[in-house]
């Protein structure tokens, strides 16, 4: 079965009602579980680029609009216990140690490398020591940043699965790639699951037809909100939408055996083969 992952990230924009939203309608189409993104962002940023402008509902400065999207251990808590009362698991993607350090706390199930981190190899080797059934994003990598991540959570026995991802808001159909699903399990003989950035289930829907083990998309409570993802997130109705479709092709797919005749073929076949001798 493909695990299903609703990315709310920081589409929340630092708002716990917005948040409990996003956890509840992700627990109602039917994902599995919900993600979110922690930063240090006086470690992931320079202090340059923290003092620059930037007009955001939080202020004028980068540092003000980067602090605004940041929740803080009350508010994780506040999530963990919301979680469990919905029964739908979540975690997060750490962005550096001390996020990673960060979230230890909450005894999570999973961890994630955003596809930012794949090139960090100190990073990569500090989330292998977790143990944790890791998911790994391939957006902007070249194959040698691949392979090291596959070698650094093989030599530390940590279980794992890369994800097929595109690191472009919205992504493109013709940049989406998919057969690259395929090649990621040739190569390494591992799951491999797709987390998309493109707008619309179309292309989320052909990716689950290719056997994905796990499938990723950000949601929003409405694409037109601040925040650099939101467009090329799901919306309620799309998230629903893209369950259902799911379902569909799982029932479809079928098992795949040959000459089987369905009993409401038999009384069509009748009619349509009555003038056969």
């Amino acid at each position: 079965m493909t695990f299903l992952i609703a990315e709310i990230g920081i589409n929340h924009n630092g708002d716990m009602s917005v948040a409990k939203k996003l956890i509840d309608e992700a627990q109602i189409a039917g994902f599995d579980a919900v993600k979110f993104q922690k930063r240090n962002i006086d470690k992931v940023y320079s202090k340059k680029i923290l003092d620059g402008l930037r007009d955001s509902p939080w202020g004028t400065t980068q540092r003000e609009q980067k602090n605004g999207l940041e929740f803080d251990k009350s508010q994780y808590e506040e999530i963990d216990k919301y979680c469990k009362v919905k029964n739908i698991t979540w975690f997060a993607s750490a962005w550096e140690t001390d996020s990673l350090d960060f979230l230890d706390q909450f005894n999570l199930k999973y961890n994630k490398i955003a596809s930012a981190m794949i090139v960090d190899s100190n990073f990569l080797k500090q989330v292998a020591l977790r143990k944790k059934h890791t998911f790994i994003s391939t957006g902007m990598s070249t194959m040698e940043n691949i392979v090291n991540a596959v070698d650094i959570f093989k030599k530390n026995d940590c279980p794992f699965e890369l994800m097929h991802c595109v690191s472009t808001y919205p992504c493109k159909p013709e940049d989406a790639n998919l057969t690259a699903i395929n090649s990621l399990k040739e190569k390494f003989n591992c799951k491999v699951g797709y987390s998309g950035h493109e707008n619309g289930i179309v292309i989320s829907l052909a990716a689950y037809t290719l056997g994905i083990s796990s499938l990723e998309r950000h949601i929003t409570l409405d694409r037109t909100m601040y925040g650099s993802d939101q467009s090329a997130s799901l919306e309620v109705k799309g998230m629903r939408e893209l369950i259902n479709g799911i379902k569909k092709i799982r029932v479809s797919l079928g098992d795949g055996r040959l000459g089987l005749i369905l009993e409401e073929e038999k009384e069509i076949a009748k009619k349509l083969r009555s003038h056969i001798s």
